[in-house]
């Protein structure tokens, strides 16, 4: 049989955390800590502003970068947060984040194209890269004195003449590390000398623990610098299912931001982003009530890892992942299958987070605390019984 796929897209395979998950997510008894969301369901006013637009018949296209009133509000929220005053015109509300970061990939990258990614990274940019057919370096920040850091200067050693974007996630996923404001300055100057594309993913953004908002590139990008910030919904809200997000991009980007809408997705379901425009003008409450309890999660975490002898454990700055190294352990996709075989607690392998992150872990501590003790109690357990 001929194969009749792009080579791009023959080469591509399924995340470490889908392997994990597929085979157990109908296992009642698993404690389910591999995806990047919790046990508490979108709250109910949020639901009702999407319920109350179905009854009112709200089912019909809508503009392909989002209905005028939910531009809106992502400006509203955004310049309440970060104390700017956005130009409305770089808002485009194509659907989830996801799709969000793949119109921006494939608006810089195309075959021979060369990306740079910092990691450890979030599998699916990689992918997204990947399906462009992009020559990808990695970038992995390093452990010193205790907390994940990034070297600018290996970043900027790994761009080529051919690199058209750099992709830099903080909070990060999985690590917890999050960018300072002087490295986020130099970055940026680095792409504004060379014309690289600066895609930042700042879905985390609100959870930071310290502070009410982490360091964001909407404070320091100019209407037409080559940055392209990606947020949304899914992780401050509880919103993972509603597959909302934005992107704020250059103004001259407006009208291939608008097509690509077209083409990817037609633009988000009206009734959904009735939901959107409730939680960013009413949902302060919701946001901080769950980073209280990512950071309390955080706290069960490190009192079950931060001791032990065979783990070393870095406390995340912000994100709701720990991604604490086994030592010892030199296949972290056996060693998460069997976890949740024998213990029914599902976990992210390291390795699909980047090179480097084999004896690695990702925890994600979303979910109630108590069955986050349980959890812990069963990975520790496993953990004890190595070789």
């Amino acid at each position: 049989m001929t194969n009749i796929m792009r080579p791009e897209i023959d080469a591509i395979e399924t995340s470490g955390i889908t392997k994990v998950a597929l085979p157990y997510m109908q296992d009642p008894d698993v404690i389910p800590l591999w995806f990047g969301e919790g046990d508490i369901s979108t709250p109910e006013f949020i639901r009702d502003a999407a319920k109350a637009a179905l009854d009112r018949g709200e089912t019909y296209y809508q503009n392909s970068r989002g209905r005028p009133d939910t531009t809106r509000s992502i400006k509203a929220y955004l310049d309440r947060i970060y104390d700017i005053d956005l130009n409305p015109q770089r808002i485009t509300q194509p659907g989830s984040s996801m799709l969000a970061v793949t119109i921006a990939v494939q608006t810089a990258l195309g075959r021979g194209d060369h990306c740079v990614l910092v990691t450890p990274n979030w599998p699916n940019i990689e992918l997204s890269c990947q399906i462009a057919g992009a020559d990808i370096s990695k970038v992995r920040q390093q452990v010193k004195n205790g907390q994940w850091h990034l070297d600018i200067d290996d970043v900027e050693r790994a761009i080529r003449p051919t690199t058209r974007l750099i992709y830099v996630n903080s909070p990060c996923n999985p690590s917890g590390w999050v960018m300072p404001l002087d490295q986020m300055q130099r970055l940026l100057q680095i792409c504004r000398d060379r014309n690289i594309m600066l895609l930042s993913d700042e879905v985390y953004h609100r959870h930071v623990f310290g502070v009410d908002v982490a360091p964001s590139f909407m404070t320091l990008a100019n209407d037409d610098d080559p940055v392209v910030v990606v947020n949304g919904m899914s992780k401050a809200w509880a919103m993972t299912g509603w597959r909302l997000g934005w992107m704020v991009a250059p103004t001259y980007m407006v009208e291939q931001m608008t097509v690509f809408g077209q083409a990817f997705n037609t633009g988000s379901p009206s009734f959904t982003q009735d939901g959107l425009i409730a939680a960013l003008d009413n949902g302060e409450e919701v946001v901080e009530q769950l980073r209280t309890m990512y950071r309390d999660n955080r706290d069960i975490v490190a009192d079950a890892l931060g001791n032990h002898e065979r783990v070393e454990f870095v406390y995340p700055d912000g994100g709701f992942y720990a991604f604490p190294r086994i030592r010892g352990m030199n296949d972290s996709l056996d060693f998460v299958l069997k976890l949740a075989q024998t213990e029914k607690v599902g976990v992210a392998p390291g390795y699909t987070f980047g090179p480097g992150n084999e004896d690695h872990l990702r925890i994600a501590f979303a979910c109630s605390s108590d069955r986050l003790r349980e959890a812990m109690k069963r990975v520790v357990r496993f953990i004890d019984a190595m070789d």
